[in-house]
């Protein structure tokens, strides 16, 4: 999110900027939505079969995941459609909010869990590409 807020900071005139924050959008957008969908296919059903009692908070996470991707496609598309930068600014509020109050709860919830937890699956298939 920093990098995607520094390309913003930039000339929004130049068009390497606006080059830059449509390049920088994409790999995070991407990166993220990856990440998300690693989780909710294999990281949270092997929590879920191994603590029965966190199925509403991995329901809870899912859900931000969802929030999360809907929210990056529609900065990623008023990146793409050079929207003005109060914009793209609102857009990266709206992101950073859900983004900073899912991690919180995710690590609050589930970082006692994930240490526990014995997967015997490569760590890209259960947390997606890093």
């Amino acid at each position: 999110m920093r990098v995607t807020r520094e390309a913003l900071e930039e000339d929004p005139r130049d068009p390497s900027s606006a080059r830059d924050l449509q390049l920088y959008c994409r790999g995070f957008c991407v990166a993220l939505g990856e990440h998300h969908r690693a989780e909710d296919r294999t990281l949270f059903p092997a929590i879920e079969a191994a603590h029965p009692e966190l199925a509403p908070v991995l329901r809870n996470l899912m859900q931000d995941h969802s929030m999360i991707d809907h929210l990056l496609t529609s900065l990623s598309a008023a990146a793409e459609s050079s929207a003005p930068r109060e914009e793209l600014e609102r857009h990266l509020d709206g992101v950073t909010a859900i983004m900073e109050s899912h991690f919180a709860y995710e690590e609050r919830q589930l970082l006692a869990v994930l240490d526990t937890l014995g997967l015997d699956q490569d760590p890209q298939v259960v947390l997606g590409a890093m």
